[in-house]
């Protein structure tokens, strides 16, 4: 599905009870994890448009952006090699549990796509939401995709962060990041993904205007 063109704009850091006053099902998989981040995207379209945005941010390589953004992601990844940070023995199902065994059947049956670059798995997608784990030897993290209504008739994304520290290292990196991730990281992040989105929107545009003068 391609999304439809409607005020597409900036992005911006929200506070954090823009995530929990959603009744997201979030909430029962993740009360022993905190919430780091809220952020709005700069994605906006129509109630059916939120698959578009999964699909979109699942292919994506966040790593590709600006060449700050490139360079820190590439520390990352070497001083995870050096210090053996991201070991299969520090993830998922080895370190800490996954998450899939705390869903409902229902979320069960519906893990939504997966990754395309970045080490996360998948959990659930529904209509409006979309959540993947990710584990290694400082954290176990949570994104969170969310298709929020914006009172003018369009839908909006917004996507939180939650985390679960790996003890005094895992909490003192976490904090060690947060200035990179809100200066760099994020905003590069979401650059990519606006372009990204205006992109599949004039294709989509493009396309239906081709097929209404065939």
């Amino acid at each position: 599905m391609k999304p439809s063109i409607k005020g597409v704009k900036g992005q911006a850091r929200l506070p954090n009870s823009a995530h929990i006053s959603h009744p997201w099902r979030i909430h029962e998989l993740t009360a022993d994890f905190q919430l780091e981040d809220v952020w709005a995207l700069p994605v906006h379209g129509e109630q059916g448009d939120f698959p578009a945005l999964v699909q979109g941010l699942t292919a994506g390589d966040p790593s590709q952006g600006s060449w700050l953004a490139r360079a820190l992601w590439t520390i990352r990844w070497k001083l995870g090699e050096l210090l053996g940070w991201d070991e299969a023995e520090t993830g998922l199902g080895e370190r800490v549990p996954t998450l899939r065994q705390r869903l409902p059947k229902d979320l069960l049956d519906a893990p939504g796509p997966g990754f395309d670059a970045l080490p996360f798995t998948p959990l659930y997608l529904t209509g409006d939401e979309f959540a993947a784990e990710i584990a290694n030897h400082t954290m176990h993290g949570v994104m969170h995709l969310g298709w929020v209504a914006d009172g003018t008739g369009g839908w909006r994304g917004q996507m939180a962060v939650l985390v679960k520290p790996n003890g005094l290292l895992g909490a003192i990196y976490i904090a060690s990041i947060r200035p990179f991730r809100h200066l760099i990281i994020y905003p590069a992040m979401m650059r990519q993904i606006e372009r990204d989105w205006t992109r599949a929107a004039r294709t989509g545009l493009t396309q239906t205007v081709d097929s209404h003068e065939s």
